[in-house]
């Protein structure tokens, strides 16, 4: 049997962990080099704007998900990681669908002048 990745999984995804306590921003998942193609690509239309942040790719019998975020400078690192994780692991499992990575990194700790009074 092959699995293929639910369409639209991305985007829940996203909106999960953009959801998650303590996570602020999610910016496009990948390397620089990933991100500056994935950007040229949206700047001559081959790509739509819309296109999720959080990649999602088959990787074996299950989903890769890696997804890069900004998160307030008040709460501990790793608590937001495992809430994040967490997130993820219950979506995708309301999806029948399994995680075989979850790739997640802190690209921005917002600082506490960005923080709304």
């Amino acid at each position: 049997m092959s699995m293929t990745v639910p369409e639209g999984i991305a985007a829940r995804i996203e909106a999960v962990v953009l959801a998650t306590p303590g996570v602020r921003n999610v910016y496009r998942a990948g390397s620089l080099v990933s991100n500056l193609v994935g950007e040229g690509a949206i700047a001559l239309g081959v790509v739509g704007a819309d296109e999720s942040l959080v990649a999602v790719t088959l990787a074996g019998d299950g989903v890769r998900v890696e997804a890069s975020l900004g998160v307030e400078y008040s709460v501990r690192a790793i608590d937001v990681l495992d809430a994040v994780r967490t997130a993820i692991t219950e979506a995708l499992a309301a999806e029948a669908v399994e995680a075989a990575t979850i790739v997640l990194t802190i690209a921005y700790v917002h600082p506490r002048e960005a923080t709304a009074p």
